[in-house]
């Protein structure tokens, strides 16, 4: 079972993936589709706010925020990993259970990257948004290091995330029921 949608003036075939019995998810992945994820930096950056970096959570944030980063003049963006990595001079930590991820995770932000972040307006970006669960951990860590939150950008909304005014996003994409349906 697939999805039709237009995001970013092009056509794709989203699989819809069972979340349970009842509940499936359009699967929308960027990764690999260099041109889909230029379209859709090009279209989120027409409609972002005035920042001054760009952070996005490990993985599937990356090939959009580094895409709009380099549209908007190679500007240096953020990054939340999922574990600490050697390189990094210590860490602020969030947690967060994300709807495509079963269990618990955990990201993380670099003390040289909250350096940069004090007192700066920070655009948080990421694929899709749907419980905010990501949101609120990259939030979390934006504020522990003293950034300020200038906005929050989706290339899609999806089921609640839809309804929220705190949110920029180009396309909905709703939730779908064991036969393919849309239900919300």
């Amino acid at each position: 079972m697939y999805y039709p949608m237009t995001i970013a003036g092009l056509e794709r075939k989203l699989p819809l993936c069972p979340l349970n019995d009842t509940l499936y998810i359009g699967a929308f992945v960027i990764f690999g589709d260099p041109e889909l994820t230029t379209a859709c930096a090009k279209a989120l950056l027409e409609k972002a706010p005035e920042y001054d970096y760009i952070i996005t959570a490990e993985a599937k944030g990356i090939p959009l925020a580094h895409e709009m980063a380099r549209l908007a003049g190679n500007q240096k963006y953020l990054l939340a990993r999922k574990a600490p990595k050697l390189y990094m001079t210590g860490v602020f930590e969030s947690t967060v259970r994300s709807i495509t991820t079963r269990r618990l995770q955990h990201l993380y932000l670099d003390t040289a990257d909250a350096e940069l972040m004090r007192g700066k307006r920070i655009l948080i970006v990421d694929d899709v948004i749907s419980t905010g669960e990501s949101l609120k951990a990259l939030e979390a860590l934006v504020e522990q290091a003293g950034g300020e939150i200038c906005g929050r950008m989706a290339i899609l909304a999806e089921g609640d995330a839809q309804n929220r005014s705190d949110l920029i996003y180009l396309e909905k994409l709703p939730l779908f029921n064991e036969k393919g349906e849309v239900i919300g």
